[in-house]
This record gives structure tokens, C-alpha cells and sequence, in this order.
């Protein structure tokens, strides 16, 4: 029998990307989305031509909407049936300093980045009771730099949540987190503006997808580890070595 993903934020950028990887494992692909409905069909589509023995589906849900999320994974086991696999990765990437966060500001980043993955983890452990889950967090958590501020504080707390809920679900499921750096540029810049941000790493270069991807296959692989943080950042988390 076939595994099945539910990737949160899966229609396009990073979610897309760790889809598509799936898929060709041999993964059957559950695509959440909030408003890009038909970039989500479209992946769903194109994947089930090209993988015709696998299985691909979308759902809708708005995870700033705390009913909307206590709503998902019980529609997805209905759906799709129970699941093997919850990636975390949908995200709202706000700047905002301390002294201008208004409380919309403050509010929307924790509960799209840490309120909704504390349900979904509740969820997938009531509902699907085995696997894996993967949170996507950011290198960034590990600077105390405030032109982010709630967002940099959603991820350290959705890193917080990854040892507590990796302590508590153990063996049964286990549960990690990987922290990207310079992956993909903004919808509104180009690979010149990834190209200036990771002259400031100890690697010089932006690592793009491929080092997320070559994570999210080490946890699956290696059915030991739980509790852990992967950083596919260049070593941007050591700090500037310039």
C-alpha cells in the first residue's frame, strides 16, 4: 500500500517543490491550500498523469480560521483516509519590527505558523495515530534580529512544539523540523537578490530546494531520529563569518 502526504501550503514555492519530491518517492500527495485553488488542481492534475498508480488530491482551508484548521485533517481521513506523513509548511512572512507590530501584525503569523501546526499535530495524532511529521521552520529563529519580529518568534515557538510533540508522540510517530535560509527569492525580487543575501553566509551561495529535499529524505530514512532540527541553511546559523 501506497503512503499518503498532507503538505500545508503545498500549491506552489517550497510546498510545490516538496509535492513533486514525494510524488516521484512513490508517495500518494494531498495539496492544502488557502486561496490558490487553481494552482493546487493544476499540481494535483499534473501529478496524477504523470504518477497514473498514485493518488492526488486538494483541500481548502484558511489556517489563520481556527475552525477551518480543527476542520482539516478529520476531512482529509474522510476523504482520503488515514495518512502517513503531516509537512507543516505553510507560512506567513510578515517584517515587522517590535516598536510598528500592530496586533493583526502579532496575531496572523502565530496562527497560521504555530496555532495551526499545534492543532494539526493534535489531529494527525488522534486521527492517524503512526508516521511522520516534518515542520518547516527558518534559520532565522536562531538570531534575536527584531525586522521579523513575530514571525522570527512564530518559528521558534513551532520549533519549541516540534521536541514537546516529538517527547509525547514517540514511538509511534515521529516528529522533526528542518530550518531553510536562502532558498527562494521573494515573488517581487530575482536570484540577484538571493545572490546579495548569501554573501553574508559561511557557504557564500543560496542553497535553493534541494537541500530541504535532501532533509525531508533523511528524516523518512532514518527511522531513529525524532526531536531534531535540521538546518539547509549554508550555515547561515552559525552567524556571518565576514
Amino acid at each position: 500500500m501506497k503512503q499518503t502526504a498532507l503538505i500545508t501550503g503545498a500549491s506552489k514555492r517550497i510546498g510545490k517543490v516538496i509535492a513533486e519530491f514525494l510524488a516521484e518517492m512513490g508517495w500518494n500527495v494531498i495539496v492544502h491550500f488557502n486561496s490558490s485553488e487553481k494552482p493546487a488542481k493544476q499540481l494535483a492534475e499534473t501529478l496524477s498523469l504523470k504518477f497514473p498508480t498514485q493518488k492526488f488530491g486538494f483541500v481548502k482551508a484558511n489556517l489563520s480560521n481556527i475552525n477551518e484548521v480543527i476542520e482539516l485533517v478529520p476531512k482529509v481521513v474522510s476523504e482520503f483516509g488515514e495518512f502517513e506523513l503531516l509537512v507543516n509548511n505553510a507560512s506567513v512572512f510578515n517584517p515587522g519590527y517590535l516598536k510598528e507590530t500592530s496586533l493583526k501584525l502579532f496575531n496572523t503569523p502565530f496562527d497560521v505558523n504555530l496555532k495551526a501546526p499545534f492543532f494539526l499535530i493534535r489531529d494527525f495524532a488522534n486521527h492517524c495515530k503512526q508516521g511522520n511529521i516534518i515542520n518547516i521552520v527558518d534559520t532565522r529563529m536562531t538570531s534575536n534580529q527584531s525586522n521579523f519580529a513575530v514571525y522570527s518568534l512564530s518559528k521558534k515557538g513551532l520549533w519549541e512544539l516540534t521536541k514537546m510533540a516529538a517527547l509525547e508522540l514517540a514511538p509511534e510517530i515521529r516528529v522533526n523540523a528542518i530550518a531553510p535560509g536562502v532558498t527562494l527569492p521573494p515573488n517581487d525580487k530575482d536570484e540577484n537578490y538571493l545572490l546579495n543575501l548569501a554573501q553574508s553566509i559561511p557557504m557564500k551561495k543560496p542553497g535553493g530546494v534541494e537541500p530541504i529535499i535532501k532533509s525531508i529524505n533523511y528524516i523518512l530514512e532514518n527511522n531513529h531520529l525524532t526531536g531534531q532540527l535540521l538546518f539547509a541553511d549554508g550555515g547561515e546559523n552559525l552567524g556571518s563569518n565576514v
